[in-house]
């Protein structure tokens, strides 16, 4: 039997315990009902929208006679048409402005609706390739005589964090069952810029986190380069070419064009940065061109101390473990919910979370210095401790280590101090007896993974194997492909994704059960992985603990499965991962990642497609 890496042995633990039950902080939220009856449905009804005021501008200078349309965002997919809601559209006046007039009617009291400034003249000749946007938020939410601005900086936050709901031609949309996915997508886009300034950071934006605004500037100024331009230049041209996705046409617009880069973060970044330092409309901006255009937020506090596992709600709020005796709870803004972060309930050195379709957080707990350790502690979005002052501790606990929720709200807990799997209800009742489940084949087991025949994957962190347990724990079938597999993630079609954190490679098992990388895939800056996770479009994703960067392979399904996406160095470097631990996708299709060495929670805005969450067993999207 191999020895575990140090990274995941049980470890010196400091700190203290404290009970109490917080109050919940998220903006909205609301407690959940007493009884089991569903709300009756509503029909959506239509609703008349207020009137407001507007200005479309170029960098400093006013754009005049540009179309301007309000849209509601479409309701049949990600980047399905939105719904124009004004007979004419309307043209801006010599200083940029426009009105709208009340009455316009949305689909329904909640729809999201943006404006898309088209065409006009900022510089010495009318622009048909200047394509503006701004993300309004809800119909009901808006006030009346509200002034709002679009311009290049509301375009490009818009373009990062509608990136995976936006497709060509300004069109914007989810499906009726990602409202939630949308809405803060939405609500980051105003956090990036502040509509009714036309700069960045918007008002919203996390006083924890550390604003992207330099970058965000250096893309403006790159479509500010194109929009004064005189049609027909150089500066629009070369835009236009450099953001040209292989095997497609070139975009003809300023919108379309920022989407292009914004979803090919990788690509020209060198002539990118330079076409962008030939205006300087927006400050401050990059002073150097960066490893890719991924745009990263870092947010700090919350209690984080040594984050390690996360998991995301249903409504977008981050979950995030601490091997230090805490967990944390972040709103989809990145706000923590509990300042201090969230202590007792059994607490201890943890380094997994898994997420159960109730938003309540389950966090194995290891012995510590001062405390007992070898339970699993669930909290609900409150900070109350729903399983006791202590946690759950039957079925025989030993250093647990990993967790993983069943459709049926069973949890599946990896006990790395005896080699058990021990198997709890919904209540905390020990489903595996009163030791767990055991078989020689079991080694180490440092991270699981559920199946959706409810079977439950084990990667075997002191071996070269996976193994497959059957629901009731009776059989188990070992696998032999890997090199200390620290995590495990399924796809949509239930081929299994292996971290090895020793062999800097991913391995895949076929749902038939057979190997399909022999080798491992590797390359695209695989440094030591740590975390895995799939997003919507089956895409796979790396945090790379010693790399400091994501990697990114392609999905089971494409033309080449697991082809290398991401750079040699990976993707995202510019974010300062510091050992990063964990990621997660959310509804929005942002990536989030704790980073163990830096107390840091990171969040990669519209970088892969929306996952509906909470996560249970294989990834859909929303």
């Amino acid at each position: 039997m191999r020895s575990p890496s140090p990274l995941l042995r049980a470890s010196v633990a400091t700190g203290f315990f404290a009970t109490g039950i917080l109050a919940c902080a998220l903006a909205g939220c609301s407690a959940s009902s007493s009884g089991n009856t569903p709300a009756p449905p509503t029909t959506p009804t239509t609703y008349a929208g207020v009137g407001f005021g507007g200005k479309a501008m170029a960098g400093n200078q006013p754009l005049v006679g540009a179309s301007v349309q309000l849209y509601a965002a479409g309701t049949t997919g990600s980047g399905s048409s939105g719904t124009a809601l004004l007979t004419p559209a309307l043209t801006t006046n010599s200083s940029g402005a426009f009105t709208v007039p009340a009455s316009y009617v949305c689909p329904t009291d909640t729809s999201q609706l943006y404006l898309v400034a088209r065409g006009g003249q900022a510089g010495a000749a009318a622009n048909s390739a200047i394509a503006f946007f701004t993300a309004l938020g809800a119909c009901n939410q808006i006030a009346a005589s509200s002034q709002f601005v679009t311009n290049e900086v509301t375009t490009v936050a818009a373009a990062y964090a509608l990136a995976q709901l936006l497709s060509p031609g300004a069109n914007l949309g989810a499906s009726s069952t990602n409202t939630v996915g949308l809405g803060n997508a939405v609500a980051t886009a105003q956090a990036l810029a502040n509509i009714t300034t036309g700069s960045s950071p918007g008002s919203s934006f996390a006083a924890n986190g550390a604003s992207p605004a330099a970058a965000i500037d250096s893309v403006a100024n790159l479509l500010n380069a194109c929009t004064v331009a005189t049609p027909g230049t150089s500066a629009c041209t070369s835009l236009f070419a450099a953001t040209t996705v292989p095997g497609a046409s070139a975009p003809t617009n300023t919108l379309d064009a920022v989407l292009n880069l914004v979803r090919n973060p990788a690509a020209n970044v060198a002539a990118l940065y330079a076409l962008s330092t030939a205006s300087t409309a927006f400050t401050p901006a990059l002073t150097s061109a960066p490893p890719d255009w991924t745009l990263s937020v870092n947010y700090t506090g919350g209690g984080m101390n040594s984050p390690s596992g996360l998991g995301i709600d249903a409504n977008g709020n981050v979950w995030v473990a601490n091997y230090f005796n805490v967990a944390s709870l972040f709103s989809p803004l990145g706000k923590p919910l509990v300042a201090q972060g969230i202590t007792g309930g059994g607490l201890s050195a943890s380094y997994g979370l898994a997420v159960d379709a109730n938003g309540n957080a389950w966090i194995p707990d290891e012995p510590g210095t001062t405390l007992p350790g070898n339970s699993v502690s669930v909290l609900n979005i409150s900070g109350a401790s729903v399983a006791g002052s202590t946690g759950y501790t039957v079925g025989g606990l030993d250093y647990p280590i990993a967790v993983a929720i069943d459709t049926d709200g069973s949890a599946w807990v990896a006990d790395y101090g005896n080699s058990h799997l021990t198997h709890l209800s919904s209540s905390g009742a020990a489903l595996s007896g009163a030791a767990g489940y055991t078989s020689p084949l079991l080694a180490f087991p440092a991270a699981l993974a559920i199946d959706s025949s409810h079977n439950v994957w084990v990667g075997n962190q002191g071996d070269t194997t996976v193994t497959r347990v059957s629901s009731n724990g009776t059989q188990f079938t070992s696998f032999t492909c890997c090199d200390d597999p620290s995590a495990l993630a399924f796809d949509q079609h239930g081929n299994l994704w292996i971290a090895n954190y020793y062999g800097n490679s991913v391995s895949q098992i076929a749902a038939s059960g057979s190997l399909v990388s022999v080798a491992g895939y590797a390359g695209g800056g695989i440094d030591h992985p740590q975390g895995i996770a799939i997003d919507g479009a089956g895409n796979v994703w790396i945090a790379n603990f010693r790399g400091n960067a994501l990697s990114q392979l392609a999905s089971a399904s494409a033309a080449v499965p697991g082809a290398v996406l991401s750079p040699s160095g990976g993707i995202g470097s510019a974010a300062g991962l510091l050992e990063p631990f964990a990621l997660a996708v959310d509804a929005s299709g942002n990536i989030w990642v704790s980073n163990f060495g830096s107390n840091i929670l990171t969040e990669y805005i519209g970088l892969a497609a929306p996952v509906r969450t909470p996560l249970l067993t294989l990834p859909a999207a929303p």
